[in-house]
């Protein structure tokens, strides 16, 4: 008797967590707002292709060869990043958004993978994210020896990147009050050798993409567009750097 009691309570609680998970899988998630979605619209110099599994942003011309694979944010939408990713374009960086299932880059850690192949004219590979997209960009990087960087958007590796090799860009948010600062000082030692770190200021957690305010942040003092801006210029100085 004692034995099925303890079954039906196991049974109970697996019950209880799988509807948790499914009910946060399917939870509102962070949408672009109106302000990213020019971004999503061919210009004279950028090409733009939203499919389902990402959305590219082609420049006219590519001189360095280089491509920038970006990963969201946890439970926000990809349109929300356009903005940052056809800035980048602009500046002759082909972009690519990878699209996650639920908007969870840990359901598709691999994306950069199919980007990197279906791309064959690129020689080199910049990986970057926002937040927990920034955690599973560094995790792939880890893994392929075809990404030579990595940018971090409020976020930090899990992955001991110290002795990469890899060139690596920390950008954080005077005024995010999303980010866990204890964790982020915890991982410093798993940050690549040589990381350049670079603090927004005005800036908050949401401001890295245009989805509106998130549950937790702190105020900004500068619009998303500004922050992201800024983030465009800092990356492009690394790179060239």
């Amino acid at each position: 008797m004692k034995k099925k009691h303890l079954l039906k309570i196991i049974i109970a609680v697996a019950i209880v967590i799988a509807a948790a998970m499914f009910i946060y899988l399917l939870a509102g998630n962070h949408t672009a707002a109106d302000e990213a979605l020019w971004a999503l619209s061919d210009t004279d110099g950028v090409t733009v292709a939203n499919t389902g599994s990402g959305i590219t942003f082609t420049p006219a011309e590519n001189p360095h060869s280089t491509g920038f694979i970006f990963y969201p944010g946890g439970k926000v939408d990809a349109e929300a990043y356009a903005q940052l990713a056809h800035g980048l374009a602009d500046e002759g960086i082909l972009s690519v958004i990878v699209k996650m299932p639920f908007d969870l880059a840990v359901f598709n850690s691999g994306g950069a993978g199919s980007v990197i192949d279906a791309h064959p004219e690129i020689k080199t590979w910049i990986i970057g994210g926002h937040s927990l997209g920034g955690v599973m960009a560094a995790d792939y990087a880890a893994k392929d020896d075809r990404i030579s960087g990595v940018v971090f958007l409020a976020s930090y590796p899990n992955t001991d990147l110290s002795a990469s090799g890899l060139k690596a860009l920390s950008l954080t948010a005077s005024n995010d009050g999303v980010l866990n600062r204890g964790k982020y000082d915890e991982a410093l030692r798993f940050f690549p050798r040589d990381t350049i770190f670079y603090e927004i200021e005005g800036g908050n957690h949401a401001g890295f993409g245009s989805y509106g305010a998130q549950d937790g942040d702190g105020g900004a003092a500068i619009p998303p567009a500004k922050q992201q801006e800024t983030a465009v210029r800092q990356i492009m100085e690394w790179m060239q750097g």
